[in-house]
């Protein structure tokens, strides 16, 4: 049975995230330990023991999601399941990096640092929104963000699922886009609880200080293939991946069209490794044909015999 890891991004973090794999698991304990050691902040402290308006923190959230994913990924490891093909959801997409082979552990802990920081920094320097939009089309909802760019830019920026969609943009574009959704019929249309417009061109000052940090770092060809949020194609080559670590800041995310390429490969298992289970629902709703078990809790472990 071929098996692929996906990678859950912002959003999926949660108080005591983690911890009950640093008690049950040396590898957890590793993972953590480093991250602990390596980070500007106190990741154990934050996943463990909160609070949760830290945790929702840009600057915290991205180390705290992918410290989590790759203790998950080494437990899985140690359990012998191995992916035949990885890819993560924003964020998430360095993890799965780590999963391939294609940089260390370490190299990933420096990256998700500089990302988190670059971005956060971001939304402060150019400050924007974003919205989902329920119950639309992805066609309908690029219209509305193409009549609504007229009050400021937006633009779809996360492709999750067919019906579920988030924009990005400048304040004033997102609220016209909601107004415009729900004239058009959506289920729901509202803005999100985040702090900054994230992978729209408002992270651009964001490009800078990752495209700098990859410079001092080595790709490796990936084990197995790497699906990126930016053209949702496998690909084994490093210094592709590399440049669209970069792009995919100011990209959408293109989810829907990962899923389908990923089953499309004759992939008929997976595994949402790391914090909740965002992704699984997202992938229930892309193709039933997919079946996704979470490895993200000591519970999902023992369900898998570890």
């Amino acid at each position: 049975m071929s098996i692929t890891f996906l990678f859950p991004g912002q959003a999926s973090q949660y108080v005591g995230m983690g911890k009950d794999l640093y008690d049950a698991s040396p590898a957890a304990v590793n993972v953590f330990d480093l991250a602990d050691r390596m980070l500007d902040i106190r990741i154990k402290s934050f996943c463990f023991c909160g609070p949760e308006e830290s945790l929702r923190q840009t600057a915290i959230t991205q180390p705290a999601v992918f410290t989590h994913s790759v203790a998950a990924l080494h437990m899985l490891k140690e359990a012998g399941i191995e992916s035949a093909i990885v890819a993560g959801h924003s964020v998430g997409e360095l993890a799965a990096l780590v999963a391939a082979g294609v940089i260390e552990l370490e190299d990933g802990l420096r990256l998700v640092s500089v990302r988190a920081q670059a971005m956060s920094a971001a939304g402060k320097t150019r400050p924007g929104s974003m919205a989902a939009v329920i119950g639309l089309d992805d066609a309908d909802v690029e219209s509305v963000c193409e009549e609504a760019s007229s009050a400021g830019s937006v633009r779809a920026a996360n492709y999750n699922c067919p019906g579920q969609l988030v924009i990005s943009g400048e304040d004033h574009g997102v609220k016209r886009a909601i107004e415009l959704a729900k004239e058009k019929g959506a289920k729901r249309a509202l803005k999100l609880p985040v702090s900054g417009a994230f992978h729209s061109d408002l992270m651009k000052p964001a490009v800078e200080a990752l495209a700098a940090a990859l410079n001092g770092i080595t790709f490796s060809a990936p084990r197995v293939p790497v699906v990126p949020n930016v053209t949702a194609e496998p690909t084994e080559d490093p210094d592709e991946l590399k440049r669209l670590l970069v792009e995919q800041v100011v990209s959408p995310v293109r989810w829907t069209e990962t899923v389908t390429t990923i089953a499309s490969k004759g992939i008929s298992s997976a595994y949402e490794v790391g914090p909740g289970s965002t992704l699984k629902g997202l992938v229930r709703r892309i193709d039933r044909n997919l079946s996704v078990e979470t490895a993200g809790t000591i519970e999902d472990f023992e369900k898998i015999g570890y």
